[in-house]
């Protein structure tokens, strides 16, 4: 399902990017500390066999929720968080970060009953490999749903700030902080005040029942419905049953290698492979990229096939790179310039 699209359709999508410079969006969600650890191989232990590795560098990079964030505000965007931290180290150095990055955090709810959920890497490399091999990852996570006091200041921050927005994201890694109460805080309101809501979700989309937009994985979907998607037929039928069970406008099921599927009401399903000459390094986050950029075409009045293209090529620049990262709208819009003159043509608009 593709038409010529050349110079102007790389005009059309490139114009969406430059729309959507300076839109609100407030991302609720799992804050997320991805620590990236890198070593040198030297040998092999002598108390067990295990690779010993000489330490070249450590980085904290903002994951789950928070990578949405970051790379909605890397595209151009206006971002407020709205999420929960520990009180520790690590939260008050992600949080640091983000505020000299320019984000809105006076959403970041402190709980000192559990820690800033941190998922460390540590990856075999070094600063002359293109490929790091990851060795082992290490989860800190309390997934208890946060205490009614947070949610309550989650809910008066949202009450205000929805207000102010654009579009509303929900980033749920299943951390403890998007439970039923908070989704009835959140979504029922930015619905009535007309903004735009999307979901990335990690557990039942069917929670979110209403929200405009889905960008789940393959997996994801699946476990929703509760059958495979293994052939296109499937994706399209049991996508369309998914759409209509959501009562959204469409649903962006991500398939990695594969590409995307793309299934919006009153349109044909409408598939597209992963972004061309790309060597996939790490798709760590890169679900995260998709979400973002696909929420903001949307938001920017792009067509539903153009915020798939461009979420595409988002997440192909992102994947060609170690650990969580972040899409730039510069790198974005290069992408887009490099694009062959054969572009899917324009979806339905929502």
């Amino acid at each position: 399902m593709s038409t010529p699209g050349g110079r102007g359709q790389r005009q059309r999508l490139a114009s969406i990017v430059q729309a959507w410079q300076g839109k609100r969006i407030l991302v609720l969600g799992d804050v997320v500390a991805d620590e990236l650890v890198v070593g040198v191989p030297l040998n092999i232990a002598r108390e067990a066999p295990v690779l010993v590795l000489q330490h070249l560098e450590s980085r904290l990079l903002p994951g789950g929720a928070t990578n949405v964030a970051a790379n909605a505000s890397a595209l151009g965007a206006r971002v407020e968080l709205c999420g929960v931290v520990g009180d520790d180290e690590t939260g008050r150095s992600l949080i640091d970060a983000l505020r000299a990055a320019g984000l809105g955090c006076g959403g970041v709810v402190v709980d000192a009953s559990r820690p800033t959920t941190t998922k460390t890497r540590i990856f075999a490399g070094g600063a002359q490999q293109l490929v790091q091999q990851l060795l082992l990852r290490i989860d800190r996570v309390d997934r208890r749903p946060v205490p009614p006091t947070v949610t309550g200041e989650m809910a008066s921050y949202l009450a205000g700030a929805l207000r102010e927005v654009d579009a509303l994201l929900i980033s749920d890694y299943e951390n403890g902080v998007i439970h039923p109460g908070l989704i009835a805080a959140s979504l029922p309101q930015a619905v009535e005040l007309g903004r735009l809501v999307a979901v990335d979700s990690h557990g039942d989309l069917l929670r979110f029942r209403g929200a405009h937009l889905f960008t789940p994985n393959q997996p994801e979907a699946e476990a929703t419905l509760g059958r495979p998607l293994s052939t296109l037929d499937a994706l399209e039928v049991e996508g369309r049953r998914l759409l209509d069970d959501l009562a959204g406008q469409a649903v962006l099921i991500t398939r990695g290698r594969e590409g995307m599927t793309l299934i919006a009401n009153d349109a044909p399903a409408w598939h597209t492979p992963a972004a061309p000459h790309v060597t996939a390094v790490d798709p760590t986050g890169a679900g995260d990229t998709v979400a973002a950029t696909f929420t903001l075409a949307v938001a920017a009045g792009g067509s539903l096939t153009e915020a798939a293209t461009l979420a595409n090529l988002a997440a192909g620049i992102v994947v060609a790179r170690v650990g969580t990262a972040t899409a730039s709208a510069e790198e974005l819009l290069a992408a887009i310039a490099a694009t062959p003159d054969q572009l899917p043509g324009p979806h339905p608009e929502r």
